[in-house]
């Protein structure tokens, strides 16, 4: 944007234009105590919010966690209607988000990681405020001021935030453009919310798909015709002798590249599969069997390995890679190792990449398959790998089946959260149960899904352009409003320079008198 402004508008910091309060502070900062993982059951408990509460231009106050019976409460954070509340920390997209509170219960109080503020009556509109912090503008500033050691974990400090630049325009034209963008964005937000509700439909669709896939609904009139020449327990029993005698070559190939002889009873060191666990399980179709992960995979599963960026050198996979159930070898960057370093992490075709960590919990766990890789491109720290035993399943059948809602609800369930951030280890991977039919039977699912699923991704591919268009068109006009483009200019509008002066006149009335008093309270030992 432009560093000129309308006339009688004025650059201000946001420390000076937002209202001080009772405690004579005027960016307060809450508190994160330990707290009980579970929202309050009584409108007589006090709840502390998560930092998922705020979204950009929405508040959310059903995102909190319960503050234990034996804490007490701090009144002074306690969230109302009317103030702006900003992200301080967490990862990347997530701190540096803003809302105005329109709406919220009592009893909640900010956590750490979030600050709040109040605009000044009759000089700064929250609606204003809340709308510059959503502007390129503003976020372009605020991420300049993030200080951390990676995208995951930064933090915005008060010292850093308090001197955000805002473009202030006169009091009158403020609520004419607050009202400007409340009629133009209320048809935008119309929109976004109908292909929400087609892209929620879509995945309730495809959900739907997996689930007759699952019960083996999908193939009953092909496994009709096709009787099932195994049982499910010879299935598996064939799993886990393909599993252990993949994993006798793989040792006596390292035994062969190293030179040296096998050592004896090497066999012996065979790591045993995680056997699955005791909990129900849907009843499978004939010949079908339950298998864990780790019954799926003769390797370890591997974590990435994190590189810092640089000019040149081997090509690895950025976080968002990883897209819709899709992988994009295209979305990578150069990292600072070289390719030797590189080749132990070098994906391959049919691998499967899953997501560690992210700030959303129907996002952690996320996967997607490799598709057929042209040149040498490593993955990240923020991603696993997971190889199966492709005699016995197919790459593209355990790819399905991570979407399903078994799959889903055993990985969110055992997902911890911190800074933020949802996480998953290897242990929550390698449990996971996965029904396993013939591989006649997967290729039949498989290509009934190949079938339908082009048209799936064309549309998901019209309401994610959709989507990217609702945003650039918010972008251009949030642009429009600060640029002073949006609504006219009425010269007999009181200059924001005057009522900049006005706000920093009365808090010089008051700071003598609040000195004397402290200095009062001081010798009275108040």
């Amino acid at each position: 944007m432009s560093e000129s402004l309308p006339n009688g508008w004025v650059f201000a910091e946001i420390n000076e234009v937002v209202a001080d309060q009772s405690d004579g502070k005027r960016i307060h900062q809450g508190w994160s105590p330990q707290c009980e993982k579970v929202p309050c059951d009584s409108a007589k408990q006090w709840g502390v919010l998560k930092t998922t509460a705020i979204q950009a231009g929405e508040f959310q106050w059903q995102h909190h966690k319960r503050l234990p019976a034996h804490l007490e409460a701090r009144a002074d954070i306690e969230v109302s209607v009317g103030d702006i509340l900003l992200t301080c920390a967490g990862p990347r997209v997530r701190c540096g988000v803003a809302c105005l509170v329109r709406s919220t219960r009592s009893k909640l109080m900010l956590s750490g990681k979030i600050y709040r503020f109040r605009a000044v009556p009759n000089a700064t509109d929250e609606s204003y405020l809340e709308a510059f912090l959503q502007t390129q503008e503003a976020q372009l500033q605020i991420d300049a001021m993030k200080t951390g050691g990676s995208d995951s974990g930064l933090n915005l400090t008060h010292e850093r935030f308090k001197k955000l630049r805002v473009r202030l325009a006169p009091f009158p034209e403020q609520i004419r453009i607050v009202a400007k963008l409340e009629e133009l964005l209320s048809d935008l937000d119309a929109g976004v919310a109908e292909l929400k509700a087609a892209q929620k439909k879509l995945a309730q669709y495809r959900q739907s798909l997996l689930k007759a896939a699952v019960e083996g609904v999908l193939t009953a009139d092909w496994r009709a015709r096709h009787t099932p020449t195994e049982t499910g327990a010879q299935l598996l029993a064939r799993i886990l002798t393909e599993r252990r005698s993949r994993w006798e070559a793989m040792q006596l190939a390292k035994f062969k590249e190293q030179g040296k002889p096998p050592p004896k009873d090497w066999q012996k060191k065979y790591p045993e599969p995680v056997p699955l666990g005791d909990n129900a399980r849907a009843t499978l179709s004939a010949g079908w069997t339950w298998a864990s992960v780790d019954q799926l995979t003769p390797d370890d599963l591997a974590n990435g390995r994190s590189v810092p960026s640089a000019a040149s050198g081997a090509k690895v996979l950025r976080l968002t890679a990883v897209r819709n159930g899709r992988i994009d070898l295209s979305a990578n960057k150069r990292g600072a190792w070289t390719e030797e370093e590189a080749k132990p992490f070098a994906v391959v075709e049919g691998d499967l990449l899953i997501v560690r960590g992210n700030g959303s919990l129907p996002l952690v766990g996320r996967a997607a398959l490799v598709p057929e890789v042209h040149e040498q491109v490593a993955y990240p720290d923020t991603l696993i790998r997971l190889r199966v035993v492709e005699s016995v399943v197919r790459p593209a059948w355990l790819g399905l089946m991570w979407d399903s809602e078994t799959t889903r609800s055993h990985l969110e369930g055992r997902a911890r959260t911190s800074a933020g951030i949802y996480k998953i280890s290897q242990p929550d991977i390698v449990s996971v149960a996965i029904p396993v039919p013939p591989l006649a039977e997967q290729d039949e699912i498989l290509e009934v899904f190949s079938a339908c699923g082009q048209s799936l991704v064309e549309v998901e591919s019209m309401i994610d352009k959709g989507l990217k268009q609702s945003t650039a068109q918010r972008q251009n006009i949030l642009r429009a409003a600060f640029a002073g483009q949006l609504v006219p200019q009425d010269p007999s509008d009181e200059p924001a320079s005057a009522l900049l002066a006005r706000i920093r006149a009365g808090r010089a009335k008051v700071a003598p008198s609040s000195a004397r008093r402290g200095r009062r309270q001081a010798l009275s030992g108040v």
